[in-house]
């Protein structure tokens, strides 16, 4: 399971540079462009991070096999997926609501 994850990172930062060539020049006259052009590519990685966790977690229920410390596991990290998508959302209005008063 090590290995997968760690393949999974390194192909992730493999692909970065790639994203981010592909992208059209963003130009800031403001602070909430500045602001727009940070959280847009934020809100995709974040969403990538929590498909792969809650795929992750449906593999550990899959694989549990009537085993109760590996359903556990898997119950451990599908709230951890909830819990890291609930943070998300509460990160992303504090931003909604900071560029609604600027």
């Amino acid at each position: 399971m090590k290995k997968i994850i760690a393949s999974l990172i390194l192909l992730t930062l493999v692909a970065l540079p790639v994203v981010a060539f592909a992208q059209p020049s963003v130009t800031i006259g403001s602070i909430e462009g500045l602001v727009d052009a940070i959280k847009r590519p934020l809100w995709t990685i974040f969403g990538l991070i929590a498909l792969i966790a809650f795929v992750i977690s449906g593999i550990l229920f899959l694989s549990a096999a009537g085993n109760p410390e590996k359903i556990a596991l898997a119950r451990t990290a599908f709230l951890w997926g909830v819990v890291g998508i609930v943070v998300g959302i509460i990160a992303y209005s504090i931003v909604a609501i900071i560029e609604s008063a600027l």
